[in-house]
């Protein structure tokens, strides 16, 4: 039997948004514990945390749960892939050497069981507002980083916690806009007219639930989140779903 693949995103562990943020990591970890058993491989498509910088020789306290059940789910031969979202962008090596996750800071297309996957966070891609965009080059800007990680954390954890904050209290969640008004939707139609074979776009970063066939073979998956969703994504080789967790 053809083992499964599962995409998770929007943890955000650490963000005030969470009822108790401690209960969702230890959520997250027995639904890692459920899935290992049967999977060939997991992806975590971004914000994971709801912040994440590492200094040379410094990482953010707490999630030590979850760094334990990631680091034993690929010492037991599972592939966990992890790509960076919006507010956890600045990771660097401490993942891959200590958790054995495969990082991934960009999007990629890739190959999986026979079907060809686009896969990405989704910050930056056809967002058309000028903000975040002026937003999103400071913030991957590697001079600018450099400034930012000589300032004490605790001075940059208290301030990066509260900026997510009061950005979530003031934009909140959009619902789901419609097939020709959600910019990933677009954006995945623009990039099938340039890599016709694509079978899965799946995203993260939108906080919604949508698996959508935009061409006879292709589909747009956007993952909601673990906040209040619980949701996940599962592909056993011939179809993928949308699936909620429970326990």
């Amino acid at each position: 039997m053809s083992k499964k693949v599962y995409f998770l995103a929007d943890a955000h562990l650490g963000a005030k948004t969470h009822p108790d943020s401690l209960e969702a990591e230890k959520k997250l970890c027995r639904w890692l514990d459920h899935v290992k058993e049967d999977a060939s491989a997991i992806y975590l498509m971004g914000d994971i945390f709801d912040y994440w910088f590492e200094y040379k020789y410094v990482v953010p306290r707490g999630f030590t749960r979850l760094l334990g059940k990631l680091a034993e789910v690929t010492d037991n031969g599972v592939e966990v892939h992890f790509f960076i979202g919006n507010h956890d962008i600045w990771i660097t090596d401490y993942l891959s050497k200590e958790c054995g996750l495969i990082l991934h800071l960009k999007p990629i297309i890739t190959e999986i069981q026979g079907k060809k996957f686009f896969l990405a966070h989704g910050d930056g891609l056809g967002d058309g507002s000028r903000s975040f965009r002026f937003l999103r080059k400071l913030f991957h800007n590697k001079f600018l980083q450099k400034c930012f990680s000589g300032i004490h954390p605790r001075w940059t954890v208290p301030l990066a916690h509260a900026w997510s904050s009061d950005s979530r209290e003031k934009g909140g969640v959009v619902g789901y806009l419609g097939e020709e008004n959600e910019y990933l939707i677009r954006y995945s139609k623009d990039k099938l007219k340039e890599i016709q074979d694509i079978d899965y776009f799946i995203y993260g970063h939108r906080h919604i639930l949508i698996n959508l066939p935009i061409a006879e073979h292709s589909r747009v998956v956007i993952l909601g989140d673990w906040i209040t969703l619980f949701s996940y994504a599962v592909f056993d080789g011939n179809s993928i779903k949308l699936e909620n967790w429970e326990m």
